[in-house]
C-alpha cells in the first residue's frame, strides 16, 4: 500500500494541470471516515461542475508531501498538532483552512467498567508518540486520575505528571497498536475507529469517558498551501463540506450513530 501510494504521488507530479480553472480539487486523505465522508461530498458538487478527485494515501507523511510539492491542492487526514509537528520537522508551508471532523478519543478497559473501579498501581497505556500521547494524558487529567505540571497545555509527556494519586503505571505503545494491548492492561486512551478497524465496533461505544468539543486543537481539517490559504474554490469546496446533509449522514454512520464518538467541530 505504502508503495503504492508513492507510486500515486509519483503520477501527480507527472499531471500538467490548471486545476482551478477547470474547478478540479484534488484532495489527499486516509481510509476511513475522512474519505467516505469526502467521497459523499464529490457526488454532491459534481452538480455544480465541481471535480473533487479524492486521492487516498495510506503513510501519514505523504500526504504533506504531495501538498507541498503542489502534487494535490488540499489534504484531510489531520489535526493542528499533528500538522504543527510536520511544519516543525519538515519546514512544510502549509495552512488549515477549516475544520472537519472531532474524533473524540475514550478511556477503555477489558475489566473495569466505571472510572472509581480504577486500581492501585493500575497499567495504562497511552500512545507512544508525542502528539497523542499529549492529548491522551489531558484526558486522564480530566477524569481526575492524574496532574500535569502545564495544567492544560498541549504537548505533556508521562514526564510531566506532577500527581498521580492512584499509583498510575505507564505504557508507551504505538497508537494504532492499543487497542491489542487491552488483554495486558488495566485501561488505555484509544480512539474508537481502532475498535472498529480491530474487528469490535461495539467496543468503540463503551469508553468510560470521552473528550469533547473542548478538544478542538485535534480536530481534524483541511490545509492547503499558505500561499492558496484564500482561494475561493477551496474554501468553497470545505464550505460545501460543513454543510453537507450527505457528509453528516456518512459520518454518523461510520460512528454507528453514536455521538459520543465523534464531534463536527463547526457546529455551535
Amino acid at each position: 500500500m505504502k508503495l503504492r501510494s508513492l507510486l500515486l504521488s509519483s503520477a501527480l507530479i507527472a499531471v500538467a494541470t490548471a486545476s482551478y480553472a477547470n474547478n478540479v480539487v484534488r484532495i489527499g486523505t486516509t481510509s476511513g471516515v475522512t474519505s467516505d465522508s469526502l467521497l459523499a461530498l464529490s457526488d454532491e458538487i459534481s452538480e455544480q461542475g465541481i471535480d473533487l478527485q479524492v486521492i487516498e494515501f495510506s503513510d501519514w507523511t505523504l500526504p504533506n508531501e504531495a501538498l507541498n510539492n503542489g502534487d494535490i491542492d488540499l489534504n484531510f487526514f489531520q489535526h493542528q498538532a499533528f500538522l504543527d509537528n510536520a511544519i516543525d520537522q519538515r519546514g512544510y508551508e502549509l495552512s488549515m483552512l477549516g475544520l472537519g471532523l472531532l474524533q473524540n478519543i475514550g478511556i477503555y478497559s477489558n475489566t473495569l467498567t466505571t472510572l472509581e473501579d480504577i486500581p492501585e498501581g493500575a497499567r495504562v497505556a497511552v500512545a507512544s508518540d508525542p502528539v497523542n500521547q499529549g492529548r491522551g494524558l489531558l484526558l486522564l487529567q480530566r477524569a481526575g486520575l492524574i496532574e500535569l505540571s502545564d495544567g492544560d497545555a498541549i504537548g505533556a509527556t508521562v514526564h510531566d505528571i506532577t500527581s498521580n494519586p492512584n499509583n498510575l503505571h505507564f505504557h508507551e505503545i504505538d497508537g494504532p497498536q492499543i487497542v491489542r494491548s487491552l488483554d495486558d492492561v488495566d485501561l488505555a486512551v484509544s480512539w474508537p475507529s481502532h475498535f472498529v478497524n480491530a474487528g469490535r465496533p461495539e467496543q468503540a461505544g463503551e469508553a468510560m469517558i470521552y473528550s469533547g468539543i473542548d478538544d478542538t486543537f485535534y480536530a481534524m481539517g483541511f490545509v492547503a498551501q499558505e500561499s492558496r490559504k484564500d482561494d475561493a474554490l477551496l474554501l468553497d469546496v470545505i464550505n460545501q463540506f460543513q454543510t453537507s446533509p450527505a457528509v453528516r449522514e456518512t459520518i454518523d454512520a461510520s460512528y454507528g450513530g453514536n455521538p459520543d464518538l465523534y464531534t463536527l467541530p463547526w457546529v455551535e
